[in-house]
């Protein structure tokens, strides 16, 4: 069996606070902090997570981008505020607290303020000469495209949104489903995924390995999975659903429009949070933007079974810009 040379690919994990809410950093690179490192590339590689929007499932993701970029750039991804469990013992790390930080946000954990704390970040931790490439999956490609349009002043070079749900989330398929248990009926829930959450480690594990044995291949995302079950981080995982339900309606045709030339999208053939009708419409109002159809069968959830073939991808697309530097 050929062992996966990106396996070998270290990767540095940070917990901390951002506008007052814990936050995991999966960092690729040895790049830590780019503020104090003068020798640090000038520019960075975002990943802005689905929902929930734990860092584990993207893991393999990021050492496959960091492989396929030469070991050249950082390539990060950051959880949403509260979708992480923090460790016993674990220090926190003490970010740099600028003006932007004083207070913490309104309803962080809903999603505007997953949008401002994903804007909070990136000017605290991110100097303002680094060029961005963001890389948004799911409810992230929203939150790219907000932060594009509330952070004009962000250098960013590219935008890559992969099945992105920046509209009709409640009419989709799948969230006509989701929205009355998201919305309605949310804390009937709660109870037995608390009851499961009390269960040992050990067994919780198996149970999810059992279950998911069929539609997950990668172990870093069957960790994050186990993670998952961890009754903070779903409470913040639904309560955040149930907002994009109500908030994400029409696509924000203005934003695409005016960063038309820094955008790819990429929807799936068989997805249904953005069914073929959406890309249809998209392309049709957009006829000369990179809109993309899936062809090769990737789910929604790619992370669960092809983040490797994903990630080299995005990093073919991504040669040209990079050649640009």
């Amino acid at each position: 069996m050929k062992e996966d040379s990106n396996e070998h690919i270290p990767v540095h994990e940070e917990f901390t606070y951002v506008c007052g809410a814990a936050t995991q950093v999966l960092k690729c690179g040895p790049w830590k902090d780019l503020f104090q490192n003068e020798s640090s590339p000038k520019l960075l590689f975002l990943v802005l997570p689905g929902n929930p929007g734990l860092v584990y499932y993207y893991r393999t993701f990021i050492q496959v981008l960091y492989s396929g970029l030469k070991q050249q750039y950082p390539v990060w991804v950051i959880s949403h505020a509260g979708h992480c469990k923090v460790p016993y013992g674990v220090k926190m790390t003490e970010g740099i607290v600028k003006e932007t930080d004083v207070g913490k946000v309104d309803d962080v954990f809903g999603l505007r303020g997953q949008i401002e704390h994903k804007l909070n970040f990136l000017r605290n931790n991110v100097p303002r000469d680094t060029k961005l490439v963001l890389i948004g999956h799911s409810v992230g490609c929203y939150i790219a495209l907000e932060i594009m349009k509330l952070a004009p002043e962000l250098q960013i070079l590219r935008t890559v949104l992969l099945f992105p749900t920046i509209e009709r989330m409640a009419q989709s398929p799948q969230g006509k489903i989701m929205t009355p248990l998201m919305c309605q009926f949310r804390y009937i829930v709660y109870m037995p995924l608390y009851l499961f959450t009390l269960l040992p480690e050990r067994l919780k594990s198996f149970l999810v390995r059992f279950v998911l044995r069929q539609q997950c291949s990668d172990e870093n995302s069957l960790a994050a999975t186990v993670d998952l079950i961890n009754i903070d981080c779903i409470a913040n995982a639904m309560y955040m659903g149930s907002k994009e339900m109500r908030m994400i309606i029409e696509k924000d045709s203005n934003i695409v429009r005016k960063h038309l030339k820094k955008l790819t999208f990429y929807y799936g053939a068989t997805d249904p949070w953005c069914p073929v009708q959406y890309y249809e419409e998209m392309k049709m109002e957009f006829p000369d933007g990179d809109i993309r159809l899936c062809e090769k069968g990737f789910r929604h959830a790619f992370v669960l079974e092809t983040p490797k073939e994903m990630a080299e991808m995005v990093t073919a697309w991504l040669e040209d810009d990079i050649a640009g530097l």
